[in-house]
């Protein structure tokens, strides 16, 4: 697989492997275990999934060396601040087994809708992801669905910029000015939902600019993200669709073809507006 290269020069396999709305225990071992079986050394789960455990069980138990694996995982709302954010992340490095994470990101914003002093909560968070960045503890630093004004509230007390923003991206559903904004600032785009939940596969553009293709259309979907130059995160834990996830070096989407696509009227949304969300 090949490689994006962070802004502090850290590489990350271009694909990962989702983990939300996967149980912990035995399902998610059993995905993961099966996706560093073919291919996949990019894995991408969060506090709030509830799988940390699973997911180090199977890194734990992989074949795969610890450094030859790229593991993300996201500090929750309720832990946001200072403090908490630094207790989050060593609860998540002892459900992981592991004593260091490659990327930690910020889940969500703080938002102006809960909170007055949203900028203060984003700030004080980032000042301690800075620290266990300083400290080796983290080798990578981002955010999770930072709008613009985030992202430029962060930036005036951040001493670090991100390194990547992972953001809803997929047709229907580009964000092009958070993506031209990253883009701008050197900062990755990380694609949750590439394939939009599933909720876009039955899309007749979609569908035909695929057979065109032959390949499914959440691999043209997935291509699509590749080349805009943003990495997405599919996840299945059907063995069938975990392999096609990643085989999609054998063809190329053609520029009228991207056109089309990013033309796509909305569609497949998850609803979750960064500034908006209540939890």
């Amino acid at each position: 697989m090949k490689n994006f290269v962070l802004n502090n020069g850290l590489e990350i396999p271009e694909i990962g492997f989702g983990t939300w709305q996967i149980p912990d225990g035995d399902d998610v071992k059993n995905a993961v275990t099966f996706a560093l079986e073919n291919g996949y050394t990019h894995i991408d789960t969060a506090k709030i999934y509830e799988n940390e455990k699973g997911v180090g069980d199977a890194i734990k138990e992989s074949q795969l060396d610890r450094k030859d694996i790229f593991l993300t995982t996201k500090v929750w709302n309720t832990s946001r601040g200072y403090q908490s954010t630094l207790d989050a992340f060593e609860k998540s490095l002892e459900l992981l087994q592991t004593d260091y994470i490659d990327l930690y990101l910020i889940h969500w914003p703080a938002n102006a809708k809960q909170f007055d002093n949203w900028k203060e909560l984003n700030s004080e968070t980032w000042r301690a992801m800075e620290d266990l960045y300083n400290q080796g503890k983290i080798k990578a630093i981002g955010v999770c669905n930072f709008l613009v004004h985030h992202l430029e509230s962060l930036a005036e007390t951040a001493k670090i910029p991100p390194m990547v923003n992972q953001i809803e991206y997929h047709p229907g559903y580009l964000q092009n000015n958070v993506v031209d904004y990253c883009k701008k600032n050197n900062i990755l785009v990380e694609a949750w939902s590439p394939i939009g939940s599933g909720r876009i596969l039955d899309n007749e553009l979609l569908k035909n600019i695929a057979g065109k293709y032959n390949v499914w259309v959440a691999q043209l979907c997935i291509k699509f993200c590749l080349q805009n130059g943003i990495l997405p995160l599919p996840k299945s834990v059907t063995p069938k669709n975990i392999l096609a996830n990643i085989d999609v070096n054998a063809f190329t989407i053609d520029n009228d073809d991207m056109q089309r696509i990013s033309a796509m009227e909305e569609a497949g949304f998850s609803g979750l507006n960064p500034d908006f969300i209540d939890f």
